[in-house]
């Protein structure tokens, strides 16, 4: 089965403080969405999209697609602020992208078979990549997705809060997404703004499987968050969970729900690369990698 990997690398990184998306934080410089596209690769992935700021373009070309190309399809997709419906004016003080909703539809045209979006900040582990892929073969036409979800206390940083999309599944499915900001560790426990929130609770990050089928769909809500939106609003994301949350109120989406036992970790702050690059560098010496990966 054809199976297109969809990387989110658009973000402006501003809690990190730079392009955290190619940031080298691997023993040979690799980027931490080398990782990602070497584990979909193995697990049966054929395509792999990049969506990027504009100026990240050749940047990324030069050091991963070109390495890649002869084992998978590549393609690059631009999210910009020429990416919105003709009708709609963007604010000039806007400087925000408009979220990874408006990411994704950021790379419609390339997007003709089932595909997944990753974060290119986040480490995701191999095993994932698999139970995806599988996800990606049940699912069928518009009205079915799929997530590969993470447990909470295992996706939060030491160095400041974090927004999750915590998930509630029954027999399987999901069937409720709670898009929730401000989470962080503090004495012990799990916190937000409303209170204590269970460390054992899945949560989204952004690993989600969809058909092309459903970008119709995609495109209709987010037009009717542009068409929401006030003047005052110049930071507001349409965002794929709450997004699915929405779906899934509405009856518009069924999703399969898988988690992984895959250890995650990622890059929110800047403090968090010293990390991730021992644990990248731990991964190659204990053979989950080699000492090259392309």
């Amino acid at each position: 089965m054809n199976a297109t990997l969809l990387i989110l690398a658009a973000g402006l990184g501003s809690r990190f403080g730079g392009d955290k998306q190619i940031s080298n934080v691997g023993p040979n410089g690799e980027m931490l969405m080398e990782y990602s596209i070497y584990d979909a690769i193995k697990a049966g992935f054929t395509k792999v999209v990049f969506i990027l700021k504009a100026e990240m373009v050749e940047t990324v070309r030069n050091n991963i697609g070109k390495k890649i190309e002869k084992l998978v399809e590549v393609e690059y997709a631009v999210q910009d602020f020429t990416k919105v419906p003709e009708w709609y004016a963007v604010p000039s003080d806007r400087e925000k992208p408009f979220g990874t909703t408006h990411a994704v539809l950021c790379a419609k045209e390339y997007l003709n078979e089932p595909f997944a979006t990753i974060n290119a900040d986040d480490y995701y582990g191999s095993k994932s990549y698999e139970i995806m892929y599988d996800c990606l073969k049940k699912i069928n036409g518009a009205g079915e997705g799929a997530i590969v979800p993470y447990i909470l206390k295992n996706t939060v940083s030491e160095n400041g809060a974090v927004t999750r999309g915590i998930c509630k599944t029954e027999n399987g499915l999901l069937v409720k997404v709670d898009e929730t900001g401000g989470i962080e560790p503090k004495d012990g426990k799990i916190v937000c703004p409303k209170g204590e929130v269970d460390p054992d609770a899945e949560v989204s990050m952004n690993f989600w499987g969809f058909n092309p089928e459903t970008l119709d769909m995609m495109t209709d809500y987010f037009e009717d968050f542009l068409k929401a939106l006030t003047p005052e609003q110049i930071k507001a994301e349409c965002l794929l969970p709450a997004m699915v949350g929405d779906f899934l109120l509405s009856g518009k989406l069924k999703v399969i729900s898988v988690p992984s036992d895959d250890k995650w970790f990622g890059m929110t702050y800047k403090a968090d690369k010293e990390d991730v690059e021992n644990k990248l560098k731990a991964l190659h010496a204990n053979g989950t990698y080699p000492e090259k990966l392309f």
